[in-house]
């Protein structure tokens, strides 16, 4: 039970490490993690490791294991940081708390929340806060969820979304946001220098006139601002507490006022104190003016509700985002609407709706008569501005307070925290977008400087865009736009939340459990549906600029994988469709072409790839077989980005075997899933065959027959004139081998550049050229399928089909038939020969004494008797007759088809091969040897 007993090598050994969080940083961005031994290092781990262990027992710290090679992993560590003060990290109390409730509250709690209660009546208004604080709950919720199911750094609302689903919906959502921030600082800084003008006025002072005044003080107040964000987070943040001590000062200076007996002037003003008849008096709504309604309301007081991502949107700044996040912006959206609730109800049982402010209308006596509204029966007679709407007081929040100068203060602090807080969030959010390189030309803005990595330069452009919009001085339009800026990123918010929940993915671990997936899709919905009902053209418009930029994204398709649930649905989708097929019975209209092809690897064969997949598509499926015999590294990263960088929609299945034929038959069993299995092996001609070993064509030709045997279709591709890098590559080779040219080794090479994407006769346009098909035998009829799919596509689509079939009944004249017994000099000629390139792999056995036959086959079965030779006789001259026709007609083709002849199970291999090669040699086009499994394809009868 000792340490040391634990130590011993039996129990402990220094290349199998213990489980260490260094391993796990390869999941961070921008991190390589600390080398991991792997399985085969570990399963060759000699005596040497066990003695290493004994020597760690001796005096070596476990802690510091070394790594796979016995060597220190010091050079793969994380420098430890510079002596000196480290960056400036907040906790869930300042960073998002203080942050969110300065936000949240605004110049709303001290402009206009106590207007709407006059007009909506305690109770709408309470619907109004209670609608608006569902809506930041759920969205609060799934913000939590989505921080606590991983490492969340700087980028807030982008961050989460883009890393949820995916750099399309990321990208435009990171541009907007980050916009909709720095015109949300225009605003609240054009708010406060309306106030700062009003009050100036006054007191009699103007500087130009009543907008550029506002444009003056607008762009001094900004540029302060600016000069804070530069000082650092620390001074930000130290400003921020200011504002909030003030803000807290300013409520407490309005309850107090409250409780405080009203003087005459402020019963001129409405100001009564808390009586039960001005609190049922003003229960109900009393909507003032033709456009005031209840969504009105609603829209007005909504913008409060935009700050719930204050902190979030530092969250790189933050000890523990995922421990802050949740705390701090729940909490701070319970203590807004507390404060919202209560001021309402307060407000409303103290004042009543409608005053003059004018101390010569108190009643004298008891008489009320003529006198309209609730102020009669408390002594005052506000009639004549009642009727003549034109009352200056009544429900008005400034004047309740206990001293009026401290709720101007609290104005002035809440709008100068959201302006001061927005400008903070908005370069951090698209610094963190910058330095994803989704869009181009702005990754001059991802610099960070210092040791919080401030975005110096996005603080800056933020200022200019805040600055540009404070001149215009005209913002009521932008900020319709601004709201439904934030109502989409709340709706994107909730539905990444939403989708990542149903993909079931395993990587969907929040920790923050308080959540549900039926609440965040409801938050989505109610956001859109919210748009809508307040500003619809803006909601529009706010559409029209993210699909533009997601269209954009999706175009450009960015290499960046973030492992989003968008992955992780898509998975879902095409396992659950690939289950369904399985119960669906095979029909002749639903027949696809399912392509194995064995390329090796693919970048070696690219005129195979390029004809495959000029049938197969968006049609059907295709999979790139490697059978790897020797193979000095594992290529299949690099093949797959090849094939991507190409457009070719295939897979790529490597399999190791002993020989072609042993590779061919297992992919031929086990390729595929359920009905999206391969029904044609495509292979390459054997160009070689004739120089090539006995052995390696009778593997070859054994490949051809498990084909049939497995009953699957065939194609065989021929480029008579070589691909377009066979000076390299001995690509009509099934097998890649090395060939000498000019005396040079080309050695197989894995790197895959700009360089490897060789253009192939396939990628050409063939104009109005001719597809010539030979069907020669009835197949089922995917000889003329594939030709039919080819003209399918942009570049066969000028070509017009030619079939050529055989006429049992056509008069022979020596020169056209293919039947003809009697064959012209021409084609006497080709007899001969063909005889002559079959001859080294005959027996001549008739002519040879005390030779068996027997014997010599087994030692060499792809050898032909003399007997055999005989036999096939006939169908060897047809196919010479064939190649003759073919040649004869098909010159100037873009591709020939040649019904593919099935062998005969006597058939010698070389035999066989002789009459492929005979069948497509001449030819100066690509040729296809091809042939269906004997069943329909076709839907000539098909109902």
């Amino acid at each position: 039970g000792s340490r040391m007993e634990l130590r011993r090598p039996s129990f402990y050994s220094t290349i199998d490490l213990v489980p260490q969080l260094e391993h796990y940083v390869s999941t961070l961005p921008r991190q390589q993690a600390r080398s991991r031994p792997s399985l085969e290092a570990l399963r060759r781990a000699s005596i040497f490791f066990l003695y290493v262990s004994q020597e760690v027992e001796a005096g070596v710290d476990s802690t510091n294991p070394t790594s796979d090679s016995g060597v220190s992993n010091s050079e793969n560590e994380e420098s430890p940081d510079p002596p000196g003060k480290g960056p400036v990290r907040f906790g869930w109390v300042t960073g998002v708390m203080v942050r969110c409730m300065l936000n949240i509250w605004g110049v709303i709690l001290f402009l206009r929340l106590s207007w709407i209660t006059s007009q909506a009546g305690i109770l709408l208004t309470w619907v109004i806060i209670l609608m608006s604080v569902t809506v930041t709950s759920v969205t609060a919720l799934s913000v939590s969820a989505i921080a606590t199911n991983g490492r969340v750094i700087s980028g807030g609302a982008y961050f989460m979304i883009s890393r949820s689903l995916g750099p399309e919906i990321g990208g435009p959502i990171g541009v907007v946001f980050s916009f909709a921030n720095a015109l949300a600082c225009a605003l609240n800084t054009v708010g406060f220098a309306e106030v700062v003008r009003d009050l100036l006025q006054e007191f009699g002072v103007i500087m130009v006139d009543s907008i550029n005044d506002v444009r003056i003080v607008g762009v001094i107040t900004v540029t302060v601002l600016l000069l804070i964000s530069l000082a650092g987070m620390e001074w930000e943040s130290k400003t921020q507490i200011l504002f909030f001590i003030v803000i807290i000062v300013s409520f407490s200076n309005y309850l107090v006022g409250t409780f405080l007996p009203p003087t005459p002037e402020k019963k001129a003003q409405g100001i009564f104190g808390y009586r039960s008849e001005i609190f049922l008096a003003n229960l109900k709504p009393d909507w003032r003016g033709a456009e005031s309604n209840f969504f009105q309301m609603f829209a007005i007081f909504f913008p409060s509700a935009i700050g719930i991502l204050s902190g979030a949107n530092i969250s790189g700044d933050l000890k523990d985002p995922a421990s802050a996040i949740p705390k701090g912006t729940l909490t701070a959206i319970f203590c807004t609407a507390v404060s919202y609730l209560v001021i309402s109800a307060t407000v409303a049982s103290c004042v009543v709706r409608d005053a003059s402010g004018n101390i010569s209308d108190v009643l004298t006596g008891n008489s009320t008569d003529g006198c309209v509204g609730l102020a009669c029966n408390l002594g005052w007679n506000f009639t004549e501005c009642i009727q003549s709407q034109s009352c200056g007081y009544g429900l008005v929040l400034g004047q309740v307070s206990g001293f009026y100068y401290l709720i101007t203060a609290g104005v002035f602090a809440a709008s100068l925290s959201s302006a001061l807080g927005f400008l903070v969030s908005a370069p951090k959010v698209f610094q963190c977008l910058c330095r994803d390189k989704i869009y181009p030309y702005i990754g001059f803005f991802a610099k960070g400087y210092g040791k919080n990595d401030e975005p110096l330069r996005a603080y800056l452009l933020c200022y200019i865009i805040a600055v540009a919009f404070i001149l215009i001085a005209e913002l009521n339009t932008i900020a319709a736009l601004i709201s439904n800026f934030f109502l989409c990123s709340y709706s994107l918010i909730n539905f990444s939340c939403f989708h990542a929940s149903i993909t079931n993915s395993p990587g969907w671990r929040p920790s923050f459990h308080y959540y549900s997936k039926w609440t965040a899709l409801f938050g989505a919905v109610i956001s859109v549906v919210l748009m809508f009902l307040f500003t619809w053209w803006a909601a529009l418009t706010t559409f029209c600029i993210i699909f533009f930029l997601f269209g954009y994204v999706n175009y450009n398709k960015p290499k960046v994988n973030w492992g989003s649930s968008v992955q992780a649905g898509t998975y879902n989708m095409a396992l659950s469709y690939s289950v369904s097929l399985s119960g669906v019975e095979d029909h002749v209209k639903n027949f696809r072409p399912q392509c194995l092809v064995l390329t090796g690897p693919p970048n070696q064969r690219p005129a195979l790839v390029d004809f495959v997949g000029s049938f197969t598509k968006h049609i059907s499926l295709m999979i790139c077989g490697d059978i790897i015999t020797t193979r000095p590294q594992d290529a299949t990263g690099w093949l797959i980005k090849w094939m991507n960088k190409r457009k070719v929609r295939s897979f790529y299945t490597p399999f190791t075997a002993d020989s072609l034929r042993v590779g061919a038959r297992n992919l031929l069993q086990a390729s595929g899933l359920g009905k999206l299995k391969p029904n044609t092996l495509v292979l390459g001609f054997k160009a070689n065959w004739k120089e090539s070993s006995p052995e390696s064509t009778e593997d070859y030709i054994n490949t051809i027959y498990d084909t049939f045997d497995s009953n699957y279709c065939l194609c065989i591709l021929r480029m008579m004139d070589g691909l377009d890098i066979s000076d390299q590559f001995d690509f009509e080779g099934l097998i890649p081998t090395l060939i000498r040219t000019s005396s040079v080794h080309y050695p197989i090479t894995w790197h895959i550049g700009d360089n490897d994407q060789i253009n192939t006769v396939f990628q050409n346009d063939q104009g109005k050229k001719t597809i010539d098909v030979y069907w020669i035998a009835d197949d089922g009829g995917l000889t003329l399928l594939v030709p039919y799919l080819l003209t399918r596509r942009k570049r066969w689509h000028s070509c017009k089909v030619r079939v050529f079939i055989v006429s049992l009944f056509y008069p022979c004249d020596k020169s056209l038939c293919f039947y003809c017994q009697h064959p012209c000099f021409t084609n006497l000629e080709k007899s001969i020969r063909f005889v002559d390139s079959v001859a080294p792999f005959r027996l001549y056995d008739e002519q040879q004494e005390g030779v068996s036959v027997q014997g010599v086959r087994q030692s060499a079965p792809w050898k032909i008797s003399d007997k055999e030779f005989e036999a096939f006789k006939l169908k060897s001259e047809r196919k010479v007759r064939l190649n003759e026709i073919i040649r004869r007609n098909s010159q100037h083709t873009a591709l020939v088809l040649v019904s593919l002849p099935v062998p005969h199970s006597d058939c010698p291999s070389a035999l066989y091969m002789a009459w492929l090669d005979a069948l497509t040699c001449g030819l100066h086009c690509p040729a296809v040897l091809i042939r269906g499994n004997q069943q329909n394809v076709l839907t000539f009868y098909c109902q």
